[in-house]
């Protein structure tokens, strides 16, 4: 492998003028005012009932829309033939209401929605909790003040015999270990975009087909057509975001669960309520006893009816868990029960009818307000998957885990709400292709169902882990939840496994080739960051280049960005070598994403000095959460400079507290410190100490005129004009 390093100039013309901010108006208010208001930002916020039914009702159309439409195609998938005996139909009934119980109710509804990051779900969510729990992160740029983020919330206490201790001591004594675990979520992840191409493919397929029952003598090519358009058109309108339609999401969802709730409770009435027994657990024996091969391979479209409980999870954001737990046990539980249950009765009475029974059991008199409302409850499940892998793909560039890509932000209200042109066009044509190619919907259920079931049995190993590094729990607990989990999904994965060739495939070839693009990229980061590390530049070779740093120091400052979070980069030698100039001040950038999912813009700036007080250098630290937005603008630039302001004034105050040249401000100094690399010891994070700021407020502390020669001069260097210079790692 061959590495160089290349530079690039991108000079801003504009001169980005502006007035030094008054220090004291900056702080003003009082110290317990703001340490209260950053302590409480991001916990979760009691909330009233009313905003809770609100933020109830809206949850139906985000995170509902995908498992309240699987009552279109779980029959039809589960007999593809005939029904011969109809006792099978109560079998297969009393295994959907198990399901239903044991997966998205009890498992991701009051357990796995506990455990996610500050509100926000997914397999990147749960490796980003376990990564501020254990030292599992594989790029080595972690610092000790990133702990102190108000968002970091990491408990440090742990006893050393403890199992959790053991745990932890496991994962991080070997690399593979944690090559292990990324690749784990890596899947995880891929099989989760897997999903967001074969929702929109069964979803609209399945609602299509309603037209074929209205019109029998209907070829399943125009079935195929309207299907195709509306994917089109639903792919086509994705730049315009969500925020625009998303106000209709929640009625249609909530209609159509009114709906099939409605019909079910009147094929009930209508065709006896016998089914209602397949509440006892005994009749999922006798339809295995009964079916024997056939009933354990029928698992494949029983799993169908949980399918969407990991979108549920992934779809957390912007709700609270009470409000998702609401909704669920209120709305969408007892209709799906509902549904299926009426579906149930009329295949009991009428076994031939199992094609689309979901149409056929609908009253003459509303068919067709039903199927528009089917129609667009797909399309509304397909936004959601769609949306969820737009928020998994940034997840994972924030991981350094996937190639770079264009991020649009589509709603100023909502940072979460994000369009991904390159995603989108290839979610697309992958849809196409898969609706296209298989036809029919058995073949993209079985493909479905592989995927829906992989992803459970990662987030139940990550699970483990969350409960043992992050809760604590007691070991039987653990057993408990883990041991019940895997005999559920690990039944449903061996019985998928007998339909690998039927469609089953699919998934793991759309996994795979995303995982290896994905695996490769990280690589590759990792391998480009180590280079960068080997070849920092000593602090003695800078020190000995004089204050000028060997050539011209013209006005203006300079943006040196870099990945490194500490030390002088590689980069920064060939500029000096190659280049007769450089401005009089000169501002290492590292931009780095922590594995939480915001950074509070009070705590955004870490800012130190390299080197001397007569070299002009120093290092800016922009910190960010996967959810947050980087831009290199006006307002970065804006925020970078008042913070390295604030940072030379609290130097100059320090120095004359201090009674030692030799002083530390959030920590002790670094190892990169001791070792030479890095000039002085001062550190400022843009969160401020409390004492300082009462010190400020009071007036006690007097600009020295070092300082205030020194803000000037920073003042007139940023004057004179801003260059960011950009670095470029090639690796072979």
């Amino acid at each position: 492998m061959e590495m160089g390093s290349r530079t690039e100039v991108d000079e801003d013309g504009d001169n980005n003028k502006g007035r030094m901010w008054d220090l004291d108006q900056q702080f003003d208010g009082s110290i317990e005012e703001e340490a209260g208001r950053l302590k409480n930002m991001y916990t979760e916020k009691q909330t009233s009932p009313l905003l809770l039914l609100r933020l109830a009702f809206q949850s139906l159309g985000v995170v509902y829309g995908d498992l309240g439409t699987s009552p279109l195609y779980v029959f039809y998938n589960t007999f593809p033939e005939e029904i011969v005996d109809p006792e099978d139909v109560i079998g297969a009934l009393s295994l959907i209401i198990y399901s239903l119980t044991l997966i998205p109710l009890l498992k991701y509804v009051f357990v796995v929605c506990k455990a996610n990051d500050n509100g926000q779900g997914g397999t990147f969510a749960l490796y980003s909790l376990l990564c501020r729990h254990a030292n599992v992160k594989i790029i080595p740029n972690q610092h000790r003040t990133d702990e102190e983020l108000t968002t970091y919330s990491c408990s440090t206490l742990i006893h050393e015999k403890s199992f959790a201790a053991k745990t932890k001591r496991w994962l991080e004594k070997d690399t593979y270990r944690k090559n292990a675990l990324l690749i784990l979520v890596l899947f995880g992840t891929c099989n989760v975009i897997g999903d967001g191409i074969l929702t929109p493919a069964i979803s609209v397929l399945s609602a299509s087909g309603g037209l074929k029952v209205a019109h029998p003598r209907m070829s399943n090519g125009v079935i195929l057509v309207v299907a195709v358009v509306i994917l089109v058109g639903l792919f086509s309108m994705q730049h315009y975001g969500t925020d625009k339609v998303s106000w209709l999401f929640a009625p249609i969802v909530l209609l159509w669960f009114i709906t099939t709730g409605g019909i079910g409770a009147y094929n009930i009435w209508k065709y006896g309520s016998s089914v209602l027994k397949a509440f006892s657990p005994v009749y999922i024996f006798r339809y295995f006893k009964r079916r024997r091969k056939d009933g354990w391979t029928s698992l494949g479209g029983i799993m169908l009816s949980i399918t969407g409980t990991e979108a549920l999870f992934a779809d957390l954001a912007h709700f609270s868990v009470s409000a998702v737990q609401l909704a669920f046990t209120v709305v969408v539980f007892p209709c799906l029960l509902l549904a299926y249950s009426g579906q149930a009765a009329y295949l009991f009475n009428k076994g031939d009818h199992v094609i689309d029974p979901f149409y056929r059991s609908i009253p003459d008199c509303i068919y067709w307000p039903v199927f528009v409302i089917a129609t667009l409850a797909a399309i509304v499940a397909s936004q959601a998957v769609i949306s969820a892998t737009y928020s998994i793909v940034k997840q994972a560039l924030a991981h350094g885990c996937f190639p770079r890509v264009k991020v649009v932000h589509t709603s100023k209200n909502f940072l979460g709400q994000i369009y991904v042109p390159d995603i989108n066009w290839i979610l697309m044509v992958l849809c196409i292709f898969v609706t296209a190619g298989f036809k029919n919907q058995s073949q993209i259920a079985n493909a479905y169902g592989t995927a829906v079931v992989l992803v459970m049995l990662v987030t139940t190993v990550l699970m483990t882990l969350i409960m043992i590094l992050v809760w604590r729990s007691h070991w039987i607990i653990v057993i408990l939840f883990t041991g019940l989990s895997l005999v559920v999904e690990c039944t449903y994965f061996s019985a998928v496994l007998f339909k690998m060739d039927q469609g089953g495939w699919v998934p793991l070839v759309i996994a795979a080739a995303f995982l290896l693009i994905m695996y490769v990229w990280h690589y590759g980061t990792v391998k480009r960051y180590e280079f960068e590390m080997h070849g920092k530049v000593s602090m003695a070779w800078i020190l000995g280049l004089g204050p000028s740093l060997g050539l011209v120091r013209v006005p203006g400052t300079g943006l040196v960005y870099t990945e490194l979070a500490s030390g002088v980069p590689h980069m920064f030698s060939h500029f000096i070598t190659n280049l007769p100039a450089i401005h009089s001040v000169l501002v290492f950038v590292c931009v780095k994403y922590l594995p939480v999912y915001t950074v509070p813009e009070e705590e955004r700036f870490v800012v130190k000095r390299v080197g001397p007080k007569n070299f002009h250098m120093f290092r800016c630290i922009a910190r960010y959460g996967y959810k947050d937005l980087h831009k290199k603008d006006d307002d970065f630039e804006k925020k970078l400079f008042d913070n390295l302001f604030l940072f030379v004034r609290l130097e100059s105050m320090m120095e004359g507290c201090s009674d030692s040249e030799e002083y530390s401000w959030s920590e002790p100094p670094s190892e990169h410190s001791r070792d030479g690399n890095e000039g002085g010891n001062t550190m400022v994070s843009s969160s401020v100490n409390s004492t300082v700021v009462s010190y400020m407020n009071m007036g006690q502390i007097s600009r020295s005129q070092t300082e205030m020669d020194e803000l000037e001069f920073l003042n007139r260097c940023r004057d004179a004009g801003v260059v960011h210079i950009l670095g470029n790692t090639m690796v072979r």
